[in-house]
């Protein structure tokens, strides 16, 4: 079966492997981080398109992180918890619904990067030409960065996918606890060294700008700083910057982990839970991080909990 061509368009997926004893236990912790990691990041966006004064040219390019977020973890985990208590010799999925579970991964990986992108340009604007901020982060700017961040992530992963499902299959399993454009293409018996020559080039070319243009804008924010003398602008400086470099780190060590492990197929059990912890841990992070580290936001939150306590009394 495995050597054959296979016509038929269900795959069998591996999932998330768990044994019987820790199942139930696997099961409701995951769903209770779905169910915090959803509540909070819809809260946020709510939070932020509702109330007038966070209509700001930094809250509106955070709104696009925690709806990224929400499609991170909903890409996966619902259909790991659905999966959990069934067989894994009977864990199927259809052809296209795993192209589409991989396409929603990738974006979510991509657009993680190149939403941070365009923060970290935020805070370097209004840390460097705090005098031009408004007219530079204007209304048509932020829309411009939005529509990039999204579509560059949109057309990557496109082309990425493109050139897998022009290839046919030979095998049926998905050795990954979820689709992604590897396990799709190691599914072919033709030769796919476009696929891992353009799979190695957006890696390098994401992680490079990514990781360049985030050390330069810091750089000169620091320098900025460090010339100034001013205590205003440097804590100032240090409370935005904090909490952009603390999520972006958190984006950092959960990809970087999850990419570096691929190179040891001993430690595929790591790899795998690995790639899970990366559509679990930033989204669920995130919105704690922001939420308790920008001050606006906080007093937002502790306002609307002091007017719910006030109103049951």
């Amino acid at each position: 079966m495995e050597n054959q061509t296979y016509s038929e368009h269900v795959l069998l997926l591996e999932g998330l492997l768990v044994t019987n004893q820790s199942s139930y236990p696997a099961f409701i912790l995951l769903l209770l981080v779905y169910i915090l990691t959803m509540v909070s990041n819809i809260g946020l966006m709510v939070l932020i398109c509702t109330e007038r004064s966070l209509h700001h040219p930094m809250y509106i390019l955070y709104c696009n992180l925690p709806l990224n977020d929400a499609l991170g973890a909903t890409a996966i985990v619902p259909h790991l918890l659905s999966d959990m208590f069934v067989a894994s010799s009977e864990r199927s999925i259809r052809y296209v619904q795993c192209v589409f579970e991989a396409f929603c991964a990738h974006v979510y990986g991509t657009t993680c990067h190149t939403i941070l992108m365009i923060m970290a340009f935020d805070r370097y604007v209004a840390i460097c030409n705090p005098l031009r901020y408004t007219t530079i982060m204007s209304t048509r700017m932020v829309v411009k960065l939005t529509v990039f961040a999204w579509g560059v992530a949109f057309l990557l992963v496109g082309i990425l996918l493109g050139l897998t499902i022009r290839l046919s299959r030979c095998r049926r399993v998905i050795t990954n606890p979820y689709c992604d454009n590897a396990s799709l293409f190691k599914l072919s018996c033709e030769d796919v060294s476009i696929n891992n020559i353009y799979g190695l080039a957006f890696t390098v070319l994401l992680l490079g700008s990514s990781i360049g243009s985030v050390t330069l804008t810091y750089l000169k924010i620091a320098t900025v700083c460090v010339m100034s003398k001013n205590r205003v602008l440097n804590s100032r400086a240090l409370k935005t910057c904090t909490t952009h470099l603390a999520v972006y780190i958190i984006v950092i060590a959960s990809g970087v982990t999850a990419i570096f492990l691929h190179r040891f197929p001993q430690w595929s059990d790591h790899r795998k839970l690995s790639a899970i912890m990366f559509h679990v841990v930033p989204p669920g992070l995130n919105p704690i991080i922001y939420g308790l580290q920008t001050k606006e936001i906080r007093q937002k939150i502790y306002s609307i909990i002091h007017k719910n306590e006030v109103s049951l009394r």
